[in-house]
């Protein structure tokens, strides 16, 4: 086979694997996890192995563990976050009352120039607030108990523990054989390319896994204490959205506020929870994000968002599963193929010729 037949056969199959993923997306969502969780448990797998241990029980041990460890996470979160929410929804009517008694200043001088009726505005909004509440209820209920959601949740309890054991254990097995199949008179040019996407693969997502884990507990932690409603809720879906630059720090930060102005007649608790989100982002820019994810990973934070908002355009939330590691490996070939240019006889004619 010719260096250009060989060439396209990659292409096609690269295009033919794409398709594939597009297609099939609904239905891989537990295999696409439990490769991500395989990946972040690896290195811990061959730590036990460097002590005597077969492959096997290193697996069954690690694998073991890591899913004990999410299953008493989520008996011992659930019922928190539950009780939480409901106190929510019930006191959603309450907060709606203290939020427009707060904004009457404004509201009166917007009446100065727009004809607004205050207790008209109280009586909708005791009126309304009841249900609002029952809609966003009936909404989640939905999400939770469609078709489709029942049964990613079922294959991803069911499917993914699985998945994640068995490719751990022949993990060695499967790499041999990727690596059998690579073109050998380009062999060492692509080992050196598939080492830089490991590399910036396990300096983003398990340094980034690390930081989301930190940031979640300190900021449900730091959000609990200084007695915010629903602090437990707002501090976990920060530290979980962290992993987009600033998202989780400014989704955190609002709805925090947000919640403070409706819950508190003073500004005491604006002011701890702003300095709480405030002390979690110097926390993740100064110590965990330097720390655990490295400042030389390639990923600029545009490349990232970018990447994220294209997954969810084209495959939703498995897209967005698979956006970084899809990022990193683009970003490690488009600086090769621009350092291969830049060696080039194009780029030095190109020099001389503008010259």
């Amino acid at each position: 086979m010719s260096v250009k037949n060989g060439l396209w056969f990659w292409i096609i199959g690269l295009f033919i694997g794409c398709l594939i993923l597009y297609f099939l997306h609904s239905m891989l969502l537990p295999f696409v996890v439990g490769m991500m969780i395989a990946y972040l448990l690896n290195p811990q797998v061959k730590r036990l192995e460097r002590l005597g241990l077969s492959r096997t029980i290193t697996t069954v041990i690690i694998t073991f563990s890591f899913f004990l460890i999410v299953v008493l996470t989520i008996i011992i979160v659930l019922p928190l976050l539950e009780e939480q929410l409901i106190d929510f929804v019930r006191k959603i009517p309450e907060y709606v009352h203290r939020f427009i008694k707060r904004c009457e200043p404004l509201w009166k001088i917007t009446t100065t120039y727009f004809s607004v009726d205050i207790d008209q505005l109280h009586s909708i909004s005791g009126k309304y607030a009841g249900t609002i509440a029952t809609w966003v209820v009936n909404i989640v209920s939905n999400l939770l108990t469609g078709s489709l959601a029942f049964i990613n949740i079922i294959s991803l309890i069911l499917i993914t523990p699985a998945v994640t054991f068995y490719l751990l254990r022949d993990w060695d097995k499967f790499t041999k054989c990727f690596d059998d199949l690579l073109p050998r008179n380009h062999l060492k040019t692509i080992r050196i390319q598939l080492y830089e996407i490991d590399s910036t693969l396990a300096g983003f997502i398990r340094g980034q896994f690390l930081v989301c884990l930190v940031l979640s507990i300190f900021y449900a932690i730091s959000l609990t204490l200084v007695g915010l409603d629903l602090g437990l809720i707002v501090g976990l879906v920060s530290g979980i959205f962290s992993f987009i630059p600033y998202l989780g720090t400014i989704i955190g930060l609002i709805a925090g506020v947000g919640i403070s102005l409706a819950q508190s007649q003073d500004w005491t608790l604006v002011a701890m929870v702003t300095f709480v989100f405030v002390g979690g982002n110097l926390l993740e820019g100064n110590i965990l994000s330097p720390k655990l994810v490295g400042e030389k990973i390639g990923l600029h934070p545009v490349w990232i968002i970018f990447a994220l908002l294209t997954g969810w355009t084209l495959c939703g939330f498995f897209g967005i599963l698979i956006a970084l590691p899809v990022a990193a490996i683009a970003g490690v070939l488009i600086r090769f193929t621009f350092g291969q240019y830049l060696q080039s006889s194009l780029y030095s004619n190109d020099r001389d010729f503008i010259s």
